[in-house]
């Protein structure tokens, strides 16, 4: 059944919105910020000092959330179920996501809210709220938005704990041979521990795990790719050749939309960068003393990062190593392509890159969920509630069937995905007043 409605939600509609939104919005914004970078960047910089370090750290939160089973399964599984082609949708959507990303940053910024304590607190949630209530809709933005924080909170305790969960443990398992229900206990303590630490304790642990795990990652990679330089252009050959292929010319523009290149491309590029589906906001959102346009820069450069960059280079060496999947394992697929170029030895560094994306965007995805709930509910105890419930599906997922929390993620995605377009294109004059300020002065 899952199947059925995600090959016309993910398959269909949500590529088709998210490639037309973000053409829309770039032509609407007249190519800013994503045609000025001198000038985007200006916008960030032009920004007080403290404010700058807010703005790293909500990136840091925010990549987090993004950097996991994303670069490393959700690329295997993609060119696995999509083929070579699915590589060149990732990249198409990539681009058009960084306007996206940066429309809903810029949005989210402009609508959130002070708690009591006079932190800042802002998601898709109150600017979809917001959109629909300067409509005089206000029973309709209650409605809608209530509905796009429960299918926020269904993907954090999916998505967000269970697939980087059982990313992990099948990981550690298949390496060391550890029993993926104590990977996911040691897990879900960590995390607990983290998260009662509270914010600056989320804050803190992303802004150590994200810039050593990057690092790391791109060493790797870029060993890799020098190892088997010959065979680099035979796979951008393989990726272009198969972008096009019958499936996506010979249907038409009904079987275009249909193909699953485009269809596991742009929903796992979805799943890596989240543009358009308004859950990196709730991230950003924790920056102080930075312009709305300025934090929405800095997403632009969180997709770069994370799709353009990391799952690129995650899609190369997967084509030009010598990998296989063991058990229809795609992160075993990925290491196991490292390992046949850098030997037995790189397994070790993979593992602890693997635990340090997989539990940053635990903590990440806790945080994100916790806003949800926090949406619907200002009452501290449901928060608490949620942090139990959300360590209980990081077991969970670490011994279940990752293919059904794939098909959820793509089906939750995608209905939060529509829903948030379809804001962005009506609150679209926010979003260029904004942009108009940036080279400003």
């Amino acid at each position: 059944m899952l199947e059925t409605v995600n090959r016309y939600l993910s398959g269909m509609a949500t590529p088709l919105l998210l490639m037309g939104s973000g053409l829309f919005l770039l032509l609407y914004l007249r190519g800013r910020p994503l045609l000025t970078p001198r000038r985007a960047f200006a916008a960030w910089r032009g920004n007080r000092g403290e404010g700058r370090r807010e703005s790293v750290r909500a990136v840091c939160l925010a990549l987090a959330g993004t950097l996991g089973v994303g670069n490393l399964a959700g690329v295997a599984g993609a060119i696995a179920m999509g083929g070579a082609g699915a590589v060149f949708w990732m990249w198409v959507s990539a681009l058009l996501a960084m306007i996206l990303k940066y429309a809903e940053i810029v949005l989210a910024m402009r609508h959130r809210r002070l708690d009591a304590s006079g932190k800042c607190h802002g998601s898709a949630m109150d600017y979809i709220r917001d959109c629909l209530n300067e409509r005089g809709l206000r029973f309709l933005g209650k409605i809608v938005s209530s509905l796009f924080a429960l299918l926020f909170l269904g993907t954090a305790l999916s998505m967000g704990s269970g697939l980087q969960a059982n990313a992990v443990a099948h990981t550690l398992s298949g390496v060391f041979g550890l029993s993926p229900l104590w990977v996911g206990l040691c897990l879900g303590g960590g995390l607990l521990w983290v998260l009662s630490r509270g914010r600056e304790g989320v804050l803190g642990v992303c802004a150590r795990l994200v810039p050593f795990m990057t690092v790391l990652y791109v060493i790797l990679s870029v060993a890799v790719l020098v190892l088997r330089a010959e065979r680099i252009p035979q796979a951008f050959a393989d990726i272009l050749g198969d972008a096009f292929s019958l499936e996506a010319t010979a249907g038409g523009v009904g079987g275009f939309f249909l193909s699953r290149r485009i269809r596991f491309g742009v929903m796992r590029g979805l799943i890596s960068n989240e543009a358009g589906c308004g859950t990196a906001p709730t991230a950003h959102t924790v920056a102080d003393g930075i312009s709305p346009a300025g934090q929405g820069v800095m997403g632009m450069i969180e997709v770069f990062v994370d799709t353009l960059l990391l799952c690129t280079l995650t899609a190369l060496v997967i084509l030009i190593g010598d990998g296989a999947a063991e058990s229809g394992s795609y992160m075993m697929l990925t290491l196991s392509a490292f390992t046949s170029v850098l030997g037995a030895y790189a397994t070790y560094p993979l593992a602890a890159a693997v635990v340090c994306f997989g539990f940053a965007t635990l903590v990440c995805w806790a945080h994100y969920g916790a806003e949800s709930v926090r949406f619907l509910s200002k009452a501290p105890r449901f928060r608490r509630l949620f942090y139990i419930a959300f360590a209980g599906a990081v077991v969970f997922g670490s011994v279940s069937d990752s293919e059904i929390l794939w098909q959820w993620s793509d089906l939750a995605m995608g209905a939060m995905t529509l829903i948030n377009l379809l804001a962005l294109i009506a609150m679209r004059r926010e979003i260029r007043e904004e942009t108009e300020k940036i080279g400003k002065g």
